[in-house]
């Protein structure tokens, strides 16, 4: 299947979750409308299956990945020892498209895709154009000397931002101090019912 390239507001709109990453008045106006011209209507309640459907949907709206990609994620932390929700969340937040976006070296996961893709963007002083290239603890990153003489990136590098508690930045450059935990952050979407629809 191919990556989703239509209007942000749209697939924000279709999932009811902001995955623009940013603060949008009319987004935040129309979240719960469902796109098309029978979006105001009452949706109908959804079954178990379409419950973790949504999730599910929801998961790779946010994160911006394919659903090979993402089943392969999940079967991956299933067998695992530990908390299958907290591996789930460990391995969406440390591919490299998601640890520049949690840096503030991009505006957007979107944006941090981008970097990744266009070889602007560093792990251990060696480009990385990988966007789900998964990072490692005490891995370094960094954004390349060409991107960062960008009047618009030098900008946004200079604004405060604040950062989860299992990265560490400086200036351009950034690291993963720790893996990251469950109560680091807040995901739009239920992870046990994730697990539970690639379960069946």
């Amino acid at each position: 299947m191919a990556r989703y390239t239509g209007p942000k507001h749209k697939l924000a709109r279709r999932e009811g979750v902001n995955v623009l990453d940013k603060t949008s008045n009319t987004l935040i106006r129309r979240l719960t409308i469902k796109p098309g011209i029978h979006g105001a209507k009452r949706a109908k309640k959804l079954s178990e299956f379409g419950q973790q459907l949504r999730e599910k949907q929801k998961a790779k709206a946010v994160y911006g990945i394919l659903e090979r990609q993402f089943r392969k994620m999940v079967n991956s932390v299933a067998d695992k020892p530990g908390d299958t929700s907290e591996l789930l969340i460990a391995l969406l937040e440390t591919r490299l498209d998601n640890m520049v976006y949690r840096l503030g070296f991009a505006k957007t996961r979107f944006m941090a895709r981008q970097f990744v893709g266009h070889g602007h963007v560093l792990v251990n002083g060696k480009k990385v154009t990988i966007p789900s290239f998964q990072v490692r603890q005490d891995d370094v990153i960094e954004l390349s000397s060409k991107i960062q003489k960008n009047p618009d990136i030098t900008k946004l590098l200079a604004e405060e931002k604040q950062t989860p508690p299992f990265v560490e930045r400086k200036a351009t450059v950034g690291k993963l101090s720790r893996m990251p935990q469950k109560e680091d952050i807040q995901v739009p979407f239920n992870t046990q019912l994730i697990i539970e629809y690639y379960s069946r």
